[in-house]
C-alpha cells in the first residue's frame, strides 16, 4: 500500500486544507504515515506570509528529500503559489501545486511516476473566481472542527502578500457550508470554527447573501450544533446586521477575534486598512452592549515603517481603554514584494522589541482582568486534552465559549463533550476550575425529565 506523509506550515486554513488533501489520498487507498518516517509521497503545505515562512518551507522540503530521495516530493500552499520557479529549482522537487487545483494532485503524481518529469501545476490565482470545494468530514483533533467558508482577500494591505498567494475574495456556496457543518456535527463535533483567508468577508462576492445570513442559517438548519465560532473578522465587516444576529444567537460564542494591527489612524492609512479608530471604537461599544461579557482578541503589528512613539502610544491607550482580552503581538517584518518593505524610515529592531514587550505585558494584564470577572461563575467548557504540564494529575484543559483556557479535573470520556465547570481561580494563561456536571443533549435531557 502506498504511503503519504504531510507537513503543514502556517495558518489554520493550511491545516484545514492539508486534512482535505489527505481525504483525496485516502479515497485513492493511500495510508497516512508520520512525516519523520519514510513515505512514498511527501506533501509539504507551505506558508509565505513572511520571508521566514519561505525559508522554513524550503528547509522542510529539503528534509523530505533527504528522508527518501526516491519519494515523490509534492509542494503546495502559498509559497508554492507565489514562487513556483524558486521551488522547482530545488533538486528533488517533483510536483508543485499552488493554492488551487489541489484535486489534480493525485493525477500529477501518477503522471510523474510514468514520465519522471517535474510538473509545475501552478496557475494564475488572480483569474480564479470560483471557490474550490474541498471536504473535510473529520479532523485528527477531536474537539473543534474548522469549516472553511471563503478564500482570498481583496484588501491589499501594504504589509501583506496574501492576495497574491490566495487570489481575490470568493465565498463557498451556503448550501455546501450547511451540509458540511451538519456532517461535522454528525461526526460528533460540538464546536464549529468558521475559517477562511478573510473569513468575515463571506458573501461580499454574492448578490443577496452575507455573513449574517449564513450565521442565522447555520443556527437554524444544523441540528445539534452547540457552538459556532468565527475565527477572525475585520471591524469593517461587523455590520449592524451581524451585531443583531450575534445578540439573538444562542450558538455563536461570546468571543470575536478582530485584527486591529494599529490603533493610530495615520499608521492605518499607511497600512491601507479600511477603518478609522473612531469607527473601530463604535463597533466595539455596540458589540459589548449586544453581548455582555464578550471577549475581544486581536492582532497588532508593532514598529510598522514610520511608527513614532506617539503613534505607538495611540495603539497602547486604545487597547487599554477598550479592554481587549488578549493580543497577538508581532514586530513588523519586511515581506519582499509588498509596498511596506520599500517604505522609508523602517523602525529600528531594538525599538520594535521594546514596544512588543510593552504590549505583551499590557495583554497579560488585560487577560487577567478579563478572566477575573468570571471567578466563581459556572461556565461551559469543552475538554480538549490532558494538561501537558502535569500529565499524571488527571487534569484536562479546554476552552469556555468566551475563550478562557480552563484546567480542571476530568477524564477521557469527557473530551469533546460540553461540561459545566466552576472557575475557582482566575488567571492567565490558565484558569483553574472545578467540574460540576456534563451537559446532556436537550433531547436526552427532556426524555429524562419526562421519563
Amino acid at each position: 500500500m502506498a504511503t503519504v506523509a504531510f507537513h503543514t506550515l502556517g495558518c489554520k486554513v493550511n491545516h484545514y486544507e492539508t486534512e482535505a488533501i489527505w481525504q483525496l489520498f485516502k479515497s485513492e487507498g493511500y495510508e497516512r504515515t508520520d512525516f519523520e518516517s519514510a513515505a512514498d509521497v511527501y506533501v509539504i503545505n507551505t506558508c509565505t506570509v513572511t520571508n521566514t515562512g519561505d525559508k522554513k518551507s524550503r528547509q522542510v522540503i529539503r528534509r523530505a528529500i533527504r528522508k527518501n530521495p526516491d519519494a515523490v516530493i509534492t509542494v503546495t500552499g502559498c509559497y508554492a503559489q507565489t514562487s513556483p520557479a524558486e521551488i522547482m529549482a530545488i533538486p528533488g522537487v517533483d510536483i508543485v501545486v499552488g493554492t488551487q487545483d489541489r484535486t489534480k494532485m493525485l493525477g500529477y503524481i501518477e503522471q510523474y511516476k510514468r514520465e519522471r518529469q517535474p510538473i509545475n501545476g501552478v496557475g494564475n490565482i488572480m483569474k480564479t473566481r470560483v471557490y474550490e470545494e474541498l471536504d473535510v468530514p473529520a479532523f485528527t483533533d477531536r474537539t473543534r472542527a474548522s469549516l472553511k467558508i471563503q478564500e482570498g482577500c481583496n484588501n491589499f494591505c501594504t504589509f501583506c502578500i496574501i492576495p497574491w498567494a490566495r487570489g481575490l475574495m470568493r465565498s463557498r456556496d451556503p448550501q455546501e457550508v450547511i451540509r458540511q457543518a451538519q456532517q461535522l456535527v454528525d461526526a460528533g463535533y460540538k464546536e464549529i470554527v468558521l475559517t477562511g483567508i478573510h473569513t468575515g468577508g463571506y458573501g461580499e462576492d454574492m448578490k443577496d447573501y452575507n455573513l449574517a445570513m449564513l450565521l442565522r442559517d447555520l443556527e437554524e438548519q444544523v441540528t445539534g450544533v452547540k457552538r459556532i465560532r468565527i475565527s477572525s473578522i475585520e471591524a469593517s465587516q461587523i455590520t449592524d446586521e451581524v451585531i443583531e444576529v450575534l445578540a439573538k444567537s444562542e450558538k455563536v460564542v461570546r468571543h470575536l477575534h478582530i485584527p486591529i494591527q494599529s490603533g493610530s489612524d495615520t499608521v492605518l492609512k499607511r497600512m491601507r486598512r479600511k477603518y478609522t479608530m473612531e469607527f473601530f471604537a463604535d463597533r466595539l461599544i455596540k458589540l459589548k452592549k449586544a453581548l455582555p461579557g464578550l471577549a475581544i482578541t486581536s492582532d497588532v503589528i508593532v514598529g510598522f515603517p514610520g511608527e513614532t512613539e506617539e503613534e505607538f502610544m495611540d495603539t497602547y491607550h486604545f487597547i487599554k481603554e477598550h479592554k481587549f482580552s488578549e493580543l497577538h503581538v508581532f514586530p513588523y517584518s519586511k515581506r519582499t514584494g509588498t509596498p511596506a518593505a520599500r517604505m522609508e524610515d523602517q523602525v529600528d529592531e531594538e525599538v520594535k522589541n521594546v514596544r512588543v514587550h510593552r504590549l505583551i505585558s499590557l495583554s497579560d494584564q488585560l487577560a487577567k482582568e478579563y478572566a477575573s470577572a468570571f471567578e466563581g461563575e459556572v461556565l461551559e467548557v469543552i475538554p480538549e486534552e490532558r494538561f501537558d504540564q502535569e500529565p499524571e494529575s488527571g487534569l484536562f484543559v479546554g476552552y469556555t465559549d468566551n475563550y478562557l483556557k480552563v484546567v480542571f479535573p476530568a477524564n477521557e470520556e469527557m473530551v469533546g463533550e460540553i461540561v459545566k465547570v466552576k472557575i475557582t481561580k482566575a488567571g492567565y494563561p490558565y484558569n483553574e476550575g472545578q467540574f460540576v456536571t456534563v451537559v446532556k443533549d436537550e433531547r436526552e435531557f427532556k426524555a429524562a425529565v419526562n421519563g
